[in-house]
């Protein structure tokens, strides 16, 4: 088994509805974001996916988020943009371009930072 990591950077506004405290405010973040993904089948030149097409991937996927308010833009109109959605929503979207170029590639794991000190990592094939 391979796993490739990959980093990337956005920023965006968000509030968490029912949540008593400041964060129940708008308020911004500088996400930090690390993909994880996994295969066991190399390609012909020895790669299971070239790093700059899998940072495109990423790349695609935030740049629907950045520099926006979170709240307003689908699908977290209808869920809180906590850290633990607005991972696994990473993870789901990365996912779905990855199939249309490689079947054999699963995202291992999403992790966000919402600041230096406080992250959330979704694991999408854990039960």
């Amino acid at each position: 088994m391979f796993v490739l990591t990959v980093e990337d950077y956005f920023s965006s506004a968000h509030q968490l509805r029912g949540y008593k405290g400041k964060c129940e405010n708008i308020h911004g973040h500088n996400w930090r974001v690390i993909l994880n993904v996994q295969g066991e089948v190399l390609n012909e030149i020895g790669l299971i996916i070239d790093f700059t097409e899998l940072k495109d991937i990423l790349k695609k996927i935030i740049s629907y988020l950045d520099h926006k308010n979170l709240n307003e833009i689908e699908p977290f109109v209808a869920i809180n943009p906590s850290s633990e959605n607005i991972a696994e929503f990473i993870a789901v979207k990365v996912q779905e371009e990855i199939n249309k170029i490689n079947a054999g590639i699963n995202v291992e794991s999403v992790t966000i930072w919402e600041s230096h000190t406080s992250r959330c990592t979704f694991y999408p094939n854990r039960g």
